[in-house]
């Protein structure tokens, strides 16, 4: 039996997805319901669902950014979304990351059979290059929001639970992105970010070099010196007599 898992706030559609879809006709079974993203995602990791139907416009989330989670972290998993907002450039970029099907609100029932009928034909054949390409396309999308979110934020004291939080993500899924994709930790990471923000800040000589750890994020000048010279080969004071 493959397992299932709907996602939507519109309870009333999660209700009748549940009773009026022919799952067993399919070797299905729902064995997990959701009606937000976040409770959505920490459910998954417990059942995880070989089919996933979900709303993408939800309270509280970006649903390309929580898609592109999903389809990283479970790369084998078919999903179909399900959108109250006919936005093709949306769609585009949610079938980039994998996703089935994009049903429309209000739901033909002969839409979402077919949507069901092609996600378990999906799983019971192999398709790894069309998934390793999609999964790519996931990791990607999750570190450069996972960058973004560095950039915007670096200032403040920040843990990779933080911004694992944010992209949707395990700290320990979004640990093993980063290594792969940068060859980096992400302290490293993180410092990397400070320490170019802190370059830039040095072009003022009115800022104390504690003024720009300060403003860069870091807890104290003593780290934040020592960070530098490590990144950079020199001081901060050489860096700012060098300019």
């Amino acid at each position: 039996m493959y397992k299932v898992m709907i996602v939507d706030d519109e309870d009333i559609i999660v209700r009748g997805l549940v009773k009026t879809m022919p799952w067993q006709k399919y070797g299905c079974e729902v064995v997990a319901t959701a009606s937000d993203g976040l409770t959505a995602q920490a459910i998954m990791r417990e059942h995880t669902p070989d089919i996933l139907f979900t709303d993408i416009c939800m309270p509280g989330v970006n649903g390309l950014s929580m898609l592109a989670a999903v389809r990283s972290e479970f790369p084998h998993m078919q999903v179909t979304i399900l959108s109250g907002y006919p936005d093709f450039a949306y769609a585009q970029q949610a079938i980039s990351l994998g996703v089935m099907r994009y049903v429309l609100k209000p739901s033909k029932f002969s839409e979402l059979e077919e949507a069901l009928a092609d996600m378990t034909a999906a799983l019971s054949q192999s398709k790894p290059a069309q998934e390793d390409k999609h999964f790519e396309t996931a990791q990607n999308f999750i570190i450069k929001n996972a960058l973004d979110y560095l950039e915007e934020h670096y200032a403040e004291k920040l843990t990779l639970t933080d911004v694992a939080d944010k992209v949707y993500v395990s700290q320990w899924h979004l640990s093993k992105l980063i290594a792969k994709n940068t060859n980096q930790s992400f302290s490293e990471l993180l410092n990397g970010v400070r320490i170019k923000k802190a370059k830039e800040l040095l072009q003022n000589p009115a800022m104390k070099i504690w003024e720009i750890s300060d403003e860069v994020g870091f807890a104290d000048v003593t780290h934040f010196s020592r960070t530098f010279k490590k990144i950079e080969g020199m001081s901060a004071n050489e860096y700012r007599n060098q300019m």
